[in-house]
């Protein structure tokens, strides 16, 4: 309980309680961790998409979109990072404020808008950096300058620049907070995109979807023949909500954290039982409890982005010793 009486209080404070304000300097402050992976205990290894993940818990993607902090995670104890969501083209993201915390839910409001310095600079870092001791993802979004029609190549660039660095690679289609960006879950959209990135794939990268909770159960049953028709390797669910369950703001953005639990559950069952495909489970992860839920509603991996923000490392640890369980 150090981190939530002692840390995260001080944490808040900073930067007179701006929360991108004190995610920006948490990243400082983790980018000059040296290199190194915590060991996983026994019985924590898994493989999924044919990789091998040291455990089963990994950094969802936004929390380190340029790959700042990159050493820092597998110390943390993490099995996997995804950076990103990383565009074609950089692009300053959304006006701000643009993240706001709601700490008596354990929630995060955010429309960031995918603020990142643009695909060749990740790859750059990436390449400089060298290899990491754990799995990297990378989820590849849609610039905001392009428009809906031009938005098959913008992945593709991105795919085919990125495409030696990352383990795998997961296609944000379900982001709240880029116009017209969930146009492309519909079925033609995804199908196009989808079997471009299939056509510049000749190693056979694991490529994943990213969906959105707000789905209906016939819009995700849609979405999952697409996927199934171009071959894809697996899902994560999901993403934030532009719905508002419990939490009481008129803040535009997607909602993440405790309140969108319920939901994400839902989501995963669906998906992993009409699809067959392994899936990564995010979504309102705050306790071992909700990894041991995640894993029985089908989930083969979990990532924690939220909680690990109200709850600090020793979730993660957590986390980790739920999945053994389960094994």
């Amino acid at each position: 309980m150090t981190y939530e009486k002692l840390v995260r209080p001080v944490l808040f404070r900073l930067g007179g309680g701006d929360a991108e304000a004190v995610h920006e300097r948490t990243l400082r402050w983790l980018s000059r961790v040296p290199a190194g992976r915590a060991p996983s205990p026994p019985g924590a290894r898994r493989t999924v998409f044919g990789i091998d993940f040291p455990n089963a818990v990994g950094l969802a993607a936004g929390m380190d979109k340029d790959g700042r902090a990159l050493r820092a995670w597998p110390r943390l104890g993490f099995g996997f990072v995804e950076v990103g969501t990383v565009t074609w083209h950089p692009q300053p993201g959304n006006d701000r404020p643009r993240l706001f915390r709601f700490p008596a839910d354990e929630a995060i409001v955010n429309r960031m808008g995918f603020n990142n310095a643009g695909a060749r600079a990740l790859s750059a870092r990436l390449a400089a950096l060298g290899p990491l001791p754990v799995p990297l993802g990378i989820s590849l979004g849609k610039s905001k300058v392009t428009p809906l029609t031009g938005a098959v190549e913008d992945y593709v660039s991105s795919f085919r620049q990125l495409y030696d660095q990352g383990a795998y690679f997961a296609v944000n289609v379900s982001s709240p907070n880029t116009p017209g960006l969930r146009d492309l879950q519909d079925k033609a959209h995804l199908s196009a995109l989808l079997g471009a990135l299939r056509a510049e794939n000749p190693a056979g990268r694991p490529v994943l979807v990213k969906v959105a909770p707000d789905l209906t159960d016939t819009a995700l049953g849609e979405l999952l023949d697409v996927c199934l028709s171009h071959g894809v390797a697996g899902l994560i669910a999901t993403n934030t909500t532009i719905g508002r369950p419990g939490v009481d703001t008129a803040e535009a953005g997607g909602l993440s954290g405790r309140p969108l639990a319920p939901r994400a559950l839902e989501v995963v069952r669906f998906v992993a039982k009409e699809s067959g495909l392994p899936v990564i489970g995010v979504g309102g992860i705050t306790t071992p409890d909700d990894v041991t839920r995640m894993l029985d509603a089908g989930a083969s991996l979990v990532q924690l982005y939220t909680g690990l923000i109200y709850h600090g490392p020793r979730l993660v640890k957590r986390a980790v010793q739920a999945t053994r369980e389960r094994t």
